[in-house]
């Protein structure tokens, strides 16, 4: 993706055939699916029409919704698929809405407690969320003086932020995607037989198992570290301070530099990385203790890319409203 225009064109077309591929596996296991609940009420040669018809609308389904996603991209405020699934997680709203006036319409206190406690940890969620996504560690930087002819530059004190929560929620999609893979063999039964010893193992990753929620805490803060590995080198960084006449106060420039900075990145990955963990197994670990939470649609991953994605498409508005010389979005 660095190297020109040309390689991103290629990067995004490779982009595309994945997705299409994806979507195709997809769509077979949701076939398997379908005939596996006996969702399908056809026999014989029908059913290999029906599966030729479930299999193409879920790829052209993929194919249309990355379509969408890159031509609001390239001619709206970027963030498209993420729009898209904002959009997605915003229409279950009404029915967890229509879920919780039921219980609160059910003649018992208990229940009407329940629903207020319900309402009152989904709003508690989400002021957690935004607090945390917008937490930050600043580094103080100090720039040394310098004189260009007769003017003299630097001297200012300034920081560099370091998110808590720099990954966003991307190790929680990787980490469901591939907590997703023994589900989708689970409905291949022509693969998997129903009793066998492989059969067992795929059903201890049942989404409301212990044992899922362990692999799904461990995978969420692994892909956090894989994550900021990636995206971070505090080497770089070091060297741009460097070259720009800044310093840590305190810190020696060089090798020192670099490890201060390796060392504060690994521990607030680690507690961005626990965060997005405990929010995520946060309705298991809840629907496990009460059976109230069970028909809440609406979980710990859903809030997580909810705030996220509307945090960025503010901020995207207000540096576009900024662009055209206006107050911001929110003034």
């Amino acid at each position: 993706a660095q190297q020109g225009e040309e390689c991103r064109r290629k990067l995004a077309q490779v982009t595309r055939y994945a997705t299409v591929i994806l979507g195709l596996i997809q769509g077979i296991a949701y076939f398997f699916y379908l005939k596996k609940s006996a969702c399908l009420s056809v026999t014989g040669g029908a059913v290999v029409f029906a599966a030729f018809v479930i299999v193409l609308c879920f790829t052209a389904g993929s194919a249309l919704v990355m379509w969408l996603g890159e031509q609001i991209d390239v001619k709206g405020i970027g963030n498209g698929i993420s729009i898209l699934l904002f959009a997605g997680i915003i229409s279950r709203g009404p029915d967890a809405f229509a879920y919780i006036v039921g219980i609160w319409n059910i003649d018992s206190i208990s229940y009407k407690i329940a629903a207020i406690a319900i309402v009152l940890a989904f709003l508690a969620v989400i002021v957690f969320i935004v607090w945390m996504t917008n937490a930050e560690r600043r580094i103080p930087i100090q720039y040394a003086k310098r004189v260009v002819g007769n003017k003299q530059y630097g001297g200012q004190n300034t920081h560099l932020p370091i998110k808590v929560n720099m990954s966003g929620v991307l190790p929680v999609i990787f980490a469901s995607s591939i907590l997703m893979v023994p589900t989708i063999l689970l409905s291949f039964e022509f693969l998997v037989k129903r009793g066998s010893s492989f059969y067992k193992l795929l059903s201890l990753f049942s989404v409301r198992g212990a044992f899922y929620a362990i692999i799904y805490f461990l995978l969420i803060i692994g892909f956090a570290y894989f994550y900021t590995t990636i995206q971070y080198n505090p080497v770089e960084m070091a060297n741009n301070l460097r070259k720009n006449g800044g310093a840590i106060p305190g810190i020696r420039p060089g090798k020192t530099t670099s490890d201060f900075i390796a060392k504060i990145l690994s521990r607030i990955t680690l507690l961005g990385a626990l965060f997005l963990s405990v929010i995520a197994i946060l309705p298991i670990i809840i629907s496990s203790f009460s059976s109230a939470m069970a028909g809440i649609s609406i979980g710990g991953t859903s809030l997580l890319i909810m705030v996220g994605v509307a945090l960025d498409t503010v901020q995207n508005l207000e540096s576009q409203m900024m662009m055209r010389h206006y107050k911001g979005f929110l003034d």
